[in-house]
């Protein structure tokens, strides 16, 4: 990334915030933060200046004089009294504008979930990967940035970003004022399996039959397209070897290809069951992504996959459909997705936990907005609000993981916004024409 001079972007900052009486200026609180990197980057001309910050942060919240690490943070700054919409991502971090940011022409943290990429420890203990300590980490950076701003504060986050909003929120009800989280899940165990009665249920059935023919097609031609995977795996350098093998690996990329297919929202007339074997191979590995099920892919997500054996959850596949085809994988009694967690770690799931904070978006949680794709099997553990009157739940018909207020059916935008509005004090109405 590149990175800029903090100077001449902290003399404009500072003629910005002088106009906020009795406030902490953005020189003085970029001065003085507990972070060892402070650069200005290039950013939207939305904002009147961008900033690369390394906060740092204990590995254990309860012992805050032992081990720390430095956490990636990207400010985007407009003003004091604007808005400010906090990103609680699920996984690494990239600066970007978000769409409430660009909505609301407002300010922006963005804050790298802990074990990601530019936020590891120098030791891992995984034990410390915990939804309760990443939310302490995000609480600690809002407190740390509330004595700048005098406008609202916003939570928003996609997919496991939207997970960690829902988490954040449950351990610190009091630190934002509306929250806003795409498509995130609420998963009651390792397997939820919620998503496999979604499955059996989604879309048309007609759509429904190609995917399975599909994948039928893909598992009776393995002799032919095992060998292209090899190919396809000495081009890329992956390795299977712990899935257990490029045979197992094949397998398992074909049984991912539903959930796959229904996630990204793909067409059913593309699905080539007359096509080549090059063709099929193709579609198969562009759809479901073998590198999914490969050793290096598999780095990048093992922080995900140890939060999603112990805390947050995940879904299994249903071997019993493909009785006679599957030679390598199989239901070995544990959860699917095992394999993905780091090694040698002890994986013991709480089941309680997302229970509580099921009972607290139910009963306590206020100014949540929760934006889902009818299609996308995440919505299977969609947050159940139960007529909690304090917060909406929109659902786009159709709709898939990308689902975003932008592309919402104009009346369920027109509600969004509305709640935005109402929620935030806004003086004036925000464009329904966004997108």
């Amino acid at each position: 990334m590149k990175k800029y001079s903090i100077i001449s972007a902290l003399a404009i900052a500072i003629i910005i915030a002088g106009c906020s009486s009795g406030r902490m200026t953005i020189e003085k609180r970029l001065s003085s933060l507990p972070a060892t990197e402070v650069d200005t980057i290039k950013g939207d001309t939305l904002f009147s200046g961008s900033y690369e910050i390394m906060i740092i942060q204990p590995v254990d919240h309860n012992n805050p004089d032992g081990p720390k690490f430095h956490q990636q943070v990207f400010l985007d700054y407009v003003g004091p009294d604007a808005p400010v919409v906090v990103i609680t991502e699920g996984y690494s971090a990239r600066h970007y504008t978000s769409e409430l940011a660009r909505l609301l022409k407002c300010n922006q943290i963005i804050i790298e979930h802990r074990y990601f990429e530019e936020s590891t420890p120098d030791t891992v203990v995984w034990k410390y990967l915990t939804t309760w300590q990443a939310a302490t980490d995000q609480h600690k950076i809002i407190e740390l940035f509330k004595p700048v701003f005098n406008g609202k504060w916003i939570t928003t986050g996609v997919s496991k970003g939207g997970q960690t909003v829902m988490f954040h929120s449950y351990y610190y009800p009091e630190d934002v004022d509306v929250r806003v989280p795409y498509v995130g899940p609420l998963n009651f165990g390792p397997e939820d399996s919620r998503m496999a009665d979604f499955l059996a249920n989604a879309g048309t059935p007609e759509c429904r039959q190609k995917v399975y023919e599909f994948q039928k097609l893909a598992l009776q031609k393995y002799d032919v397209l095992f060998p292209m995977l090899l190919n396809l795996a000495e081009e890329r350098k992956w390795t299977f070897s712990r899935v257990g093998g490029p045979e197992k690996a094949f397998e398992m990329t074909v049984l991912e290809y539903e959930f796959a297919f229904w996630q990204w929202g793909l067409g059913c007339d593309e699905i080539p069951l007359n096509g080549t074997d090059k063709e099929i191979f193709d579609y198969l590995a562009k759809a479901a992504d073998f590198n999914y099920f490969a050793d290096q892919g598999l780095k990048y997500f093992e922080p995900f996959f140890y939060q999603a054996m112990t805390e947050i959850g995940y879904y299994g596949y249903q071997f019993d459909r493909f009785k006679g085809l599957l030679k390598y994988a199989a239901d070995d009694g544990k959860p699917e997705f095992t394999f993905s967690a780091p090694l040698g770690v002890e994986l013991k799931y709480d089941y309680e936990f997302a229970k509580k904070v099921d009972e607290y978006i139910k009963t306590k949680a206020k100014h949540f907005i929760f934006i889902y794709g009818g299609n996308d099997p995440w919505s299977a553990s969609a947050a159940d609000i139960n007529g909690n009157a304090e917060c909406i739940k929109v659902v786009k018909e159709g709709g898939m993981h990308g689902t975003h207020i932008g592309n919402l059916p104009p009346e369920q935008k027109k509600l969004v916004l509305s709640k935005l509005e109402e929620w935030l004090d806004l003086d004036t109405k925000l464009d329904t024409k966004h997108d």
